[in-house]
């Protein structure tokens, strides 16, 4: 038998392979934090919601749990999600999860990934290109040598 926030995290994404919103929200503490690259800084009762929104409106979609691992305080999972966006496009995410538990639930759950496709290849709607190259070497923003202030930046974006 594993440790019991190892199967805490067993069971959130077999809810999760199951499109189960209700049973991922049990998984949360009263007060937790979840956040991700797209949902910031949620709390209290947002990430049960935020978990039965997208289980809800899943359509083609599947998740494996890769590798995880937990301690009585912290743990941590690699996950794959494969889905299809309303566009056509099919979607591969490759995240890893960062844990912490509190009397045997999750207290804090932050995920993270890779936003970018380094071979520019698709399209994207919302993503502003500032440049293009072999790696940020390439395409830094801004270059400086001594104090700099920042006064000022604006983005302008027309969809074409």
């Amino acid at each position: 038998m594993g440790h019991p926030n190892a199967e805490l995290i067993e069971r959130f994404y077999a809810a999760f392979c199951r499109l189960d919103g209700d049973s991922m929200a049990a998984c949360y503490a009263p007060g937790a934090r979840f956040s991700d690259p797209v949902f910031i800084d949620l709390s209290d009762e947002e990430p049960g919601a935020m978990w039965k929104m997208l289980t809800g409106r899943a359509k083609d979609f599947t998740v494996q749990l890769s590798e995880h691992e937990a301690s009585d305080s912290s743990g941590r999972a690699h996950w794959l999600a494969d889905y299809t966006l309303s566009t056509g496009r099919r979607v591969h995410n490759d995240v890893r999860a960062e844990f912490r538990f509190e009397a045997g639930l999750i207290a804090d759950h932050r995920d993270s990934w890779h936003t970018f496709d380094a071979r520019n290849n698709t399209p994207r709607t919302g993503r502003v290109v500032v440049g293009r190259g072999r790696d940020a070497v390439d395409v830094a923003l801004i270059t400086s040598f001594g104090p700099l202030t920042l006064t000022g930046f604006e983005v302008r974006a027309e969809r074409s």
